[in-house]
């Protein structure tokens, strides 16, 4: 099985905000990342914006020929604007205002109700949808209930642990059981947050994970190496 690569942009905008010009362009950037063999460009248009805007997402998504993975919040103002640009694929995340990144999965219990809706909403529109998750065995049981066909892992806590050289041995065998367990009962599984090069080596192992999304590490180590062979690296790595 071919694992795919997507890459998250949102910090090519954050660069181009702090100067509030047009410089770095994410869809120029986007482009350069497909040239390199990234499988799809994951962008996320939070609420306050802090990053990727309205006019990026329409300009990256009126581009067919770009796999745009799009995460949003469960919110029905950003379920019109995905519905109106029609990305090739969504992620569900949850989101705070004065978080500094996504700081876990959803809250599937707690929300489940909206959350199927939202589900029914894509599913119908063949927009393909995952949830954002906590390695949690709950929560893929869950997230199946509610008619998801995919679901992203949070890999955000072992990545710390491994960063930090803790043992991670407890969560990797949590994610382990929830890639194979999710796989058995249908739902593909993804993994993202926080990797680096040796994070994305140790979870690459996990045979049921298909897909990788990467973003803060990549666009940080491309100022001093380059995207294109960032990302070619990371492509090394999974294939």
């Amino acid at each position: 099985m071919k694992k795919r690569l997507g890459v998250n942009i949102d910090h090519v905008a954050t660069l181009r905000n702090a100067r509030g010009e047009k410089h770095p362009d994410p869809y120029t950037v986007a482009l350069d990342v497909l040239k390199s063999g990234a499988d799809s460009i994951t962008i996320h248009l939070r609420e306050d914006r802090r990053h990727i805007n309205d006019i990026d997402l329409k300009i990256l998504s009126s581009n067919k020929s770009i796999p745009i993975n799009l995460e949003i919040a469960s919110d029905p103002k950003m379920i019109n604007i995905a519905l109106k640009n029609k990305p090739s694929f969504i992620c569900l995340v949850p989101e705070k205002r004065n978080e500094i990144t996504t700081e876990g999965g959803l809250n599937l219990k707690k929300n489940k109700n909206k959350i199927k809706k939202i589900l029914e909403i894509f599913n119908k529109n063949n927009i393909r949808t995952s949830l954002f998750i906590n390695p949690s065995l709950q929560d893929i049981k869950l997230s199946k209930i509610l008619g998801s066909k995919c679901i992203e892992i949070h890999t955000g806590k072992i990545s710390n642990q491994i960063k930090q050289k803790q043992n991670y041995s407890k969560e990797l065998d949590k994610i382990k059981k929830c890639a194979f367990y999710a796989n058995k009962i249908g739902l593909e599984v993804h993994a993202g947050h926080g990797m680096d090069y040796k994070t994305t080596k140790i979870l690459n192992k996990i045979k049921q994970i298909e897909e990788f999304n990467i973003g803060h590490f990549i666009i940080g180590e491309s100022i001093s190496h380059g995207i294109s062979n960032v990302v070619k690296q990371f492509i090394k790595i999974l294939r």
